[in-house]
């Protein structure tokens, strides 16, 4: 059977879905109201993400059932996203500690790189290294940043569905441009379910995304760009320049409120898109640059990668260095 009937049905189950879920946000006050560190200035229902989560999930299981995705891949995106996901809505429901949320991001992690081997050897300006255990417990930190820092960047409307969007579509069109088609299923999945849940988070939106779906999204790339470097060396960095924007941002900011010694887990304003937010007094073109920044200068990067013509890590400063000059134009980790 052809399993892309999968991909339209895949966006309508996130339309449908998130609706649903907003009706329920509504009837159990499920509100993000707005507060001094809030980006947003009208109580918004949260939670819609889960819309992402149950779509892509079910999805799965049905391409792996038709042998478009192997079963141990469908076993670390299943394990790693569902416990994630879960996590994140009994957070969104009631506070969990940051300690126990940390250990229960590990635990996904270490199920992840179990399924898919840990972390394939890294080429570096032609050189292999192998780097055993040690790689695979940068794996996981690796991986737990990337689901915090989904978190953090899901700040104002629509900027988490965007990036996620144009870093799958841009990761399915490298691999059709390196002869590795067969890993385009999952990234087309998870772009269409979350074009569905797009539709009502595009600003200004009608539902927020939430910690179920925000730590569902940076682990499942995360997952994606480790299967793809099993694959080929150069997609692994071709997949964290698709990704740079997020990186560099959050790391940016969480760099410097480390070194003012702020408690980096509580909630703030101070990334460089929430200062461009809050200069521009819009979320959309804030929303609209990041797709522009994705298309015009991040994806040819990380084609000139994925194809050979520059080396992975040199890549990956070149296309770093523009992004830094604008979290420093845009303030990124600076006093609120």
């Amino acid at each position: 059977m052809n399993m892309w009937w999968l991909l339209p049905a895949c966006a309508v189950a996130a339309l449908f879905l998130t609706g649903a879920l907003r009706q329920y946000a509504l009837a159990k006050s499920l509100i993000d109201v707005p507060n001094a560190r809030s980006s947003h200035v009208v109580p918004t229902p949260r939670g819609g993400g889960v819309a992402i989560v149950v779509s892509f999930l079910v999805a799965l299981i049905f391409a792996t059932s038709m042998g478009a995705v192997t079963w141990t891949l469908m076993w670390a995106l299943m394990g790693a996203g569902m416990g994630i996901a879960v996590l994140g809505f009994l957070d969104d429901h009631g506070h969990i500690v940051a300690r126990w949320r940390l250990l229960g991001h590990f635990i996904a992690a270490t199920w992840a790189l179990y399924w898919i081997g840990g972390l394939p050897p890294l080429t570096v300006f032609g050189f292999v290294f192998d780097l055993g255990w040690v790689g695979h417990v940068l794996a996981a930190f690796y991986l737990v940043w990337l689901l915090n820092l989904y978190n953090f960047m899901d700040g104002i409307d629509g900027i988490a569905s965007v990036e996620a969007i144009f870093v799958c579509l841009g990761a399915t069109l490298l691999y059709w441009l390196t002869g590795n088609s067969e890993l385009a299923h999952l990234p087309l999945l998870l772009a269409f379910a979350v074009s569905g849940f797009l539709y009502w988070n595009f600003p200004t939106a009608r539902i927020f995304m939430g910690d179920a779906g925000s730590g569902f999204l940076g682990i499942t790339l995360g997952i994606l760009s480790l299967q793809a470097a099993w694959a080929a060396p150069q997609l692994l960095w071709s997949w964290l320049i698709l990704l740079g924007v997020f990186i560099v941002d959050a790391t940016w900011t969480l760099f410097r409120r480390l070194l003012r010694r702020e408690k980096v887990y509580e909630a703030h304003r101070s990334h460089a898109y929430q200062f461009a937010s809050r200069t521009y007094k819009k979320h959309l073109p804030v929303t609209l640059g990041v797709g522009a920044i994705n298309l015009f200068w991040l994806l040819p990067m990380a084609l000139l990668v994925a194809n050979g013509y520059l080396d992975g890590l040199l890549g990956v400063l070149i296309a770093y260095l523009p992004l830094a000059a604008l979290a420093v134009k845009f303030n990124a980790g600076g006093k609120e």
